[in-house]
């Protein structure tokens, strides 16, 4: 995690933020939302924490979109979540 604070850090419209994902997903469904995250416009990277698979760390350009835009993002495939916040 402290990587992806440096990287955010070096360019100043990357913002991330945790959001808790209610259901308990498996590795393979883990996996197709990180793609399907990852596949949007705005969205620089998205990965669940280690041993906490109900927390995601995704990292966006906030010129582009809003915490909104990037919760809307997760459950539009599918899936309960909530917005935490920022890291």
């Amino acid at each position: 995690m402290g990587e992806a604070l440096h990287s955010i850090m070096q360019e100043p419209d990357n913002v991330e933020i945790i959001v808790h994902v209610d259901e308990t997903l498996g590795e393979e469904r883990r996996n197709v939302l990180v793609t399907a995250l990852e596949d949007q416009n705005g969205i620089r990277s998205a990965e669940f924490c280690p041993l906490r698979y109900h927390l995601m760390l995704v990292q966006y350009n906030r010129e582009l979109m809003t915490s909104q835009d990037v919760l809307g993002k997760v459950t539009s495939q599918n899936v309960h979540a909530k917005l935490i916040g920022p890291v």
